[in-house]
């Protein structure tokens, strides 16, 4: 993994083309804007090691201590595990196990008859001491235990007596956040796990944290645009990109007919978009407040379905069992390094391969798609960086939240396009409108300036 002390000095590989992060890129509407580049950590201690069997030999706790390059101290005493159990009023029934406690179905190891040891040995540990499921086993049931928990904290703020509605969007918000961390993890690190219970829980988390964003997203624009036109309607509007730039304060024309020249647009500009804007705002609130309320009542009935209670079910088996890839037991952290810098390099692939700035056209919305490539691209990299590292790598949050606010303005933008192909509407609800789209491609274009600037790897930008 990149460490912030050591600039890339490789260039990158081509970029891997169609890749598919934690959730669909071709739906826009799948979003997770609240969760902070920074936040999300493994949260779970190492599950302790049961007692050897009476006879046969002891076996020695390895050395935690590795390399600046390998995955940090997740040692933890019995006392600084944090209790996972969710109370027996969880949703579905779905409770994690306690820490120490045995998995089910799996019997307890009692003692051999006369002293005998038993036959079977353990795989050789690494050289380090330290073992791949060692370190993504307990991130994995750690957000396992988390989705559970904001599950059930969903269920008891959906109730009807809570009228404010502010507990279940927390909620909601933790469990997309739990969900995209695991179907994150899964995705990267297929290879360690077995790959198509991955593929298949993977597919079904995506499914889930999709369907619970789209309501959070209708809002979050709604109150994105209607914002702007507040702002538009008493502020200077934005002029065209090429258009010469106005004259500065206290200048006077050449002549009184150039004067009134220069007045005279922006003084009729200023009046359409006044009768138009609060038009535009009441259409905007329309259309949006109906596509929330229909992605409301899509995630209502998503959470009551049969196919969600199979995606709950696998997380709480998750919680106290992770699949591993046959043949994965005993292996290094090598097994974890490896897939971690091949999402590392598709990032740095995906940045290289942007559109440069000045090779944009005008409110060219064709280039949105290889910038959300490379959000899905750097929300995958951050989800490794905790497996692997133990913590976000803080150097991305930047770069991060800049894609973040790109992708919220080019969604407000095609709302505000798409609310002015609505038939018959008055010219001036389409000119205001029109102002609106422009504003939010600007918006665009100033998150791609502020993701150049934050990016902290500058030879990746530059590479040709």
């Amino acid at each position: 993994m990149r460490r912030p002390d050591h600039p890339t000095t490789t260039r990158p590989t081509a970029v891997n083309g169609g890749l598919l992060g934690p959730e669909s890129p071709e739906s826009p509407e799948s979003r997770e804007a609240e969760d902070g580049p920074g936040g999300g950590g493994p949260g779970a201690g190492v599950p302790e090691r049961t007692a050897p069997e009476a006879g046969g030999p002891e076996r020695a706790v390895p050395n935690r201590t590795v390399s600046k390059r390998s995955v940090p101290d997740r040692t933890a005493s019995k006392s600084a595990v944090p209790d996972r159990t969710v109370t027996e009023h969880a949703v579905t029934e779905h409770a994690v196990p306690e820490a120490g406690a045995p998995e089910a179905g799996v019997p307890e190891a009692s003692a051999p008859e006369h002293g005998v040891p038993s036959p079977t040995t353990a795989p050789p540990l690494p050289a380090d001491g330290v073992t791949a499921e060692a370190v993504l086993a307990p991130y994995l049931q750690g957000q396992a235990a988390d989705f559970l928990r904001s599950l059930r904290l969903h269920r008891e703020h959906s109730a009807p007596s809570d009228a404010g509605g502010q507990g279940a969007e927390a909620a909601a918000r933790a469990l997309r956040r739990s969900a995209r961390r695991i179907s994150g993890s899964l995705h990267t690190f297929r290879a360690v796990l077995d790959p198509a219970w991955a593929d298949h829980l993977r597919t079904e988390l995506a499914w889930l944290s999709g369907t619970l964003a789209r309501e959070h997203a209708y809002a979050g624009r709604l109150t994105r645009l209607l914002d702007a036109l507040h702002q538009l309607s008493g502020a200077t509007l934005p002029a065209a990109r090429g258009a010469k730039p106005a004259a500065k304060p206290g200048t006077k024309p050449a002549t009184a007919a150039a004067a009134r020249t220069a007045g005279a647009p922006e003084a009729q500009g200023r009046a359409v978009l006044g009768v138009g804007a609060a038009r535009a705002g009441a259409l905007l609130e329309r259309q949006l407040t109906l596509a929330r309320t229909r992605a409301h009542s899509a995630a209502l009935q998503a959470l009551g379905s049969s196919r969600f209670h199979a995606v709950a079910d696998a997380v709480a088996l998750l919680a106290s069992d992770v699949p591993l890839a046959p043949g994965t037991t005993g292996r290094g952290t090598e097994a974890l390094l490896e897939p971690a810098e091949r999402a590392e390099q598709r990032l740095l692939a995906a940045v290289v391969a942007l559109p440069a700035d000045e090779s944009a056209e005008p409110y060219n919305e064709a280039h949105d798609a290889a910038w959300h490539q490379a959000r899905l691209l750097l929300r995958l990299h951050r989800y490794a960086h905790e497996v692997v590292l133990g913590a976000a790598d803080p150097v991305l949050t930047g770069a991060g939240h800049a894609l973040d606010l790109h992708r919220d303005a080019a969604e407000a933008a095609a709302a505000a396009a798409a609310a002015a192909r609505t038939p018959r509407i008055a010219p001036a609800t389409a000119y205001a409108l029109g102002v609106l789209h422009a504003d939010q491609r600007h918006e665009v274009e100033a998150a791609r300036a502020v993701f150049r600037e934050t990016w902290p790897y500058a030879t990746a930008m530059t590479a040709p």
